[in-house]
């Protein structure tokens, strides 16, 4: 099993995708992993979600399969039964964090001030999603908080894109980025997995 750390230097990239039609998984990750991204955050946010995670946990085991936007408890539950092998929230509260903990798998808990990160040290979580990266601080953030807090090192999410992902990826304390802009909503809605592929390949490169 993958741990949290590991879950930062699986790509520079780490797709956020929603999904509206479970179809569309399987074809999708594979363009994903076609294109040299070989991890996805699917994330919770619609009902075809988990059917989504089910299909390609079954047909795409080459993908390390993540399930995003956990906000309550029986999202983690969920996520891991339907073949989730990691978990990711947007912030961070006791019951979500113990429901995840719960599970086993690996996770990234969210947070968005330097007060979150240190309560989640303090419980020995090192490797964490700074979301909403772009409206808590982007990139300057990142960089005030690598003196006082050089333990810890994160997966900023949330307004990210491709242009401005590489000043997030030169600093120390950056792992990955999550990123929506490698599966447009008009390419998913297109079927255009070619297009899907040739932003991998783009992202992959950073």
């Amino acid at each position: 099993m993958t741990t949290s750390a590991e879950l930062l230097e699986l790509s520079p990239v780490i797709p956020v995708v929603v999904l509206d039609d479970a179809d569309q998984a399987v074809p999708l990750a594979r363009a994903l992993l076609r294109g040299g991204i070989r991890v996805i955050e699917l994330t919770l946010r619609t009902p075809a979600a988990l059917a989504a995670i089910e299909r390609i946990a079954a047909e795409v085991p080459d993908i390390v399969l993540g399930a995003g936007t956990v906000t309550a408890p029986e999202h983690a539950e969920r996520a891991a039964e339907a073949g989730a092998a990691f978990l990711v929230t947007p912030g961070t509260t006791e019951r979500v964090l113990a429901a995840v903990e719960g599970t086993g798998l690996p996770f990234l808990p969210g947070a968005a001030t330097a007060s979150e990160a240190m309560r989640l040290a303090e419980r020995g979580l090192t490797a964490l999603k700074f979301f909403p990266a772009e409206a808590a601080g982007g990139a300057d953030f990142l960089k005030s908080v690598a003196g006082p807090l050089p333990g810890l090192r994160f997966c900023p999410t949330g307004g990210i894109s491709a242009e401005t992902a590489p000043r997030y990826l030169a600093l120390p304390n950056v792992g990955c980025v999550g990123g929506s802009w490698l599966t447009p909503k008009d390419a998913l809605a297109a079927g255009d997995f070619d297009r899907i592929e040739a932003l991998a390949r783009a992202a992959a490169a950073l």
